[in-house]
C-alpha cells in the first residue's frame, strides 16, 4: 500500500485567517438532554414552576428559593442505545456521571429565604453510534466536489481550480491568469474538495478531468463527549409568595467524533473517507427566573424564565483520510487543520405552572421556545491587547452567508414538560412524566456545500441528518429515610431522522468543446433513529 501524507499549504489559507462553523455542525451543540437528578428526570423535567429541586438551577433559578433546607445530591447512571452496531470507540452502553451539586439556605425572616446553590450536570451527552446506508444510482461524494469545479464561479457554488506554487491543485475565486497565477483562494473549496480534486479527480496520465459513480454508501460514526454545565445561583424567597432567582452558568464543551464513510464505485473500485473531528472549548450564559402564588397560601405556582445566548469561544480540529481504490492498487491521502471560531445560541423563554394536593401529590408543566434559526456562527477577525491590564480581547463579527443559511435550515423548537409525583406514603415516591421537543430542522433542509462561507471551507465531510422530534417517557421512585434520600429514574428518548451522505445538485450545464452536458448528483435519504435509555440513581442528604 502506497501512503501519501498531505497537508494544507500555508498559501492554500493564507486568505482565511478568520474561522467560522457549519450551521449542521452548530446545531450539535445547541439545545440540552433532559438529565439532572433522578427526581427531576422522573418528573420529566416539569419542575420549573415546582422547585425545591438543584437541577432547576439551569432552568429557572427562582426554584432554588423553595429550599427550606441545605441539600447536596449526587447522580450518576447508565445511557443504552438501542440500535446501531458498535463502530470505533463507541460503545451502546456507556457509564455517565451526571450531575453533584447542593444548596447552602439562610434565613432572612420568618417566610424568607435567602438560598446560593451550585450544580453541575451534563446538559449534552455525546454518546451515540450513527449507521446509514443506501444505494447512489451513480451519484457520487467525488461528483459533488466534480460539479463545483464546473461552475467555475464562487457566488454560483463553486470555484476555479489552478496549481498553488507546490504544484497542489487549489480552488480559487478567480481563474489563473499568466498575470495572476494564484488569486484568492475561494471560500467554497472545502478540505474534501482539496483531497478528491488532489487525488481522484484529475487524471495522472492525461490530466483530464473525470468523476467516479458509484452504486451505494455506508457510513458509521461513533460519536463520543458532552457538554458540562458549572452553575452559580443566588435566590430569594420573599414571605413564601414570591421567589427571584439568578443564574450565571458556564459550559464546558468536550465532542469527538469518528466516521468512516465508503462507496463503491461502478467501476469495481471504491473510496473510504476516514474523519476524526474535535471540538472543544468553554461558554456561558445566565438565567432570570421568577415563581409567584397568585393567592397567599396557596399551593398554586407560576413560573418564568428567560436565559441569554451562550456564548461560545471554541477550537475545532480534524484529521481526515482518503483511501481511493483502483483495481488492486490503494492509495492513501489525508489532511488536517484546527481553527478556532465562536458561537451564540438563541435565547430560551419558558413559562411553568405547579400545583400541590396535601403532602402527597405534585403536578407541574412546562414549555419552552427557542429559535434555533437565531444561531449565531461568528468570524474570528482580529483583536486588541489592552496593556494596562495585560489581556489580549479577541473580536468576531457574524458569517452573515453561514447564518442566512441557517434561518434557511434550522427553526424555532417548542419544549413541552409534564410531571407527576404521587406518594402513597409520606417517605415514598412515584414520578412519571412525558417530554416532547419539536424538529429543529425544516422538513426539506439540506446541507450547502456551495456556501461562500469560511464554514464550507473547512469542512471535512458532506453528510448530514435532518432529525425530527423527541419523544421522551420517564419513570421514577424514591425513598427517604431520615436526613438522606435516594432516588431512581428510567428514562425513554425516541427520535428519527433523515440522513444523506451529500447534498443533492439537479441539472447543472456546462460545455465540453462543442457539447452540451447536463450533470446532476442525487443521494436518496435513509432512515435512521436515535432510541436512547437512560438509568440514573440520585443520592442527597438535607441538613
Amino acid at each position: 500500500m502506497k501512503s501519501k501524507y498531505i497537508f494544507f499549504a500555508v498559501s492554500l489559507f493564507a486568505a482565511l485567517s478568520a474561522n467560522a462553523q457549519e450551521t449542521y455542525e452548530n446545531a450539535k451543540l445547541a439545545g440540552e438532554d433532559l438529565n439532572g437528578t433522578a427526581r427531576y428526570v422522573g418528573m420529566g423535567g416539569a419542575m420549573e414552576a415546582l422547585g425545591a429541586d438543584i437541577s432547576t438551577i439551569g432552568s429557572n433559578p427562582a426554584g432554588i428559593g423553595l429550599f427550606r433546607h441545605s441539600n447536596v445530591s449526587l447522580s450518576a447512571g447508565l445511557l443504552m442505545q438501542s440500535d446501531g452496531k458498535e463502530f470505533s470507540n463507541g460503545k451502546k452502553t456507556n457509564l455517565s456521571f451526571d450531575q453533584i451539586g447542593g444548596v447552602y439556605t439562610t434565613r432572612t425572616g420568618q417566610k424568607s429565604f435567602l438560598n446560593f446553590g451550585f450544580n453541575y450536570h451534563k446538559s449534552k451527552n455525546f454518546d451515540y453510534i450513527l449507521n446509514a446506508a443506501g444505494s447512489l444510482n451513480g451519484s457520487s461524494q467525488n461528483k459533488q466536489s466534480y460539479i463545483k469545479g464546473i461552475l467555475g464561479n464562487e457566488n454560483n457554488g463553486g470555484f476555479f481550480v489552478g496549481k498553488d506554487k507546490k504544484g497542489q491543485n487549489v480552488g480559487y475565486v478567480e481563474a489563473p491568469t499568466l498575470n495572476n497565477p494564484s488569486p484568492n483562494v475561494a471560500s467554497t473549496w472545502s478540505q474534501i474538495d482539496y483531497l478528491y480534486w488532489n487525488n481522484l479527480i484529475p487524471d495522472n496520465n492525461t490530466g483530464r478531468l473525470n468523476y467516479e459513480s458509484a452504486s451505494g454508501y455506508n457510513l458509521a460514526r461513533a460519536n463520543t463527549g458532552y457538554i458540562g454545565n458549572y452553575d452559580f445561583a443566588v435566590s430569594g424567597n420573599f414571605n413564601d409568595r414570591v421567589y427571584l432567582g439568578l443564574t450565571f452558568g458556564m459550559k464546558d464543551v468536550n465532542y469527538k467524533g469518528y466516521s468512516e464513510y465508503r462507496e463503491n464505485f461502478n467501476n469495481a473500485g471504491g473510496v473510504l473517507v476516514r474523519d476524526e473531528r474535535k471540538v472543544t472549548g468553554s461558554g456561558f450564559d445566565i438565567t432570570a427566573g421568577v415563581i409567584v402564588r397568585p393567592v397567599a397560601e396557596s399551593p398554586f405556582r407560576i413560573g418564568a424564565y428567560v436565559k441569554s445566548p451562550t456564548w461560545y469561544d471554541l477550537t475545532t480540529s480534524n484529521a481526515t483520510g482518503l483511501v481511493y481504490t483502483q483495481g488492486t492498487k490503494n492509495k492513501e491521502y489525508y489532511i488536517s487543520n484546527s481553527y478556532d471560531f465562536k458561537m451564540w445560541t438563541p435565547w430560551k423563554f419558558g413559562f411553568s405552572l405547579g400545583h400541590t394536593v396535601g403532602n402527597y401529590l405534585a403536578l407541574g408543566a412546562t414549555y419552552e421556545y427557542e429559535n434555533y434559526a437565531n444561531i449565531n456562527s461568528r468570524v474570528n477577525n482580529g483583536g486588541y491587547y489592552d496593556y494596562y491590564y495585560g489581556q489580549y480581547y479577541e473580536s468576531s463579527s457574524p458569517d452573515k452567508t453561514m447564518n442566512n443559511h441557517t434561518k434557511e435550515v434550522l427553526k424555532g423548537v417548542s419544549t413541552l414538560k409534564l410531571g407527576v409525583e404521587y406518594k402513597p406514603v409520606s417517605n415514598v415516591a412515584l414520578r412519571m412524566g412525558y417530554n416532547y421537543v419539536s424538529p429543529k430542522y425544516v422538513s426539506d433542509a439540506q446541507k450547502d456545500p456551495g456556501l461562500a462561507s469560511l464554514g464550507t471551507a473547512y469542512s471535512s465531510t458532506t453528510d448530514y441528518t435532518n432529525w425530527g422530534e423527541i419523544n421522551r417517557f420517564t419513570l421514577g421512585v424514591g425513598y427517604q429515610v431520615k436526613k438522606f434520600n435516594i432516588d431512581l429514574a428510567y428514562q425513554y428518548s425516541a427520535q428519527k431522522g433523515s440522513f444523506a451522505p451529500f447534498s443533492n445538485v439537479r441539472d447543472v450545464t456546462y460545455t465540453s468543446g462543442t457539447t452540451k452536458i447536463t450533470e446532476s448528483n442525487i443521494a436518496s435519504n435513509t432512515d435512521v433513529k436515535n432510541n436512547r435509555s437512560q438509568l440514573l440513581l440520585t443520592l442527597g442528604y438535607r441538613f
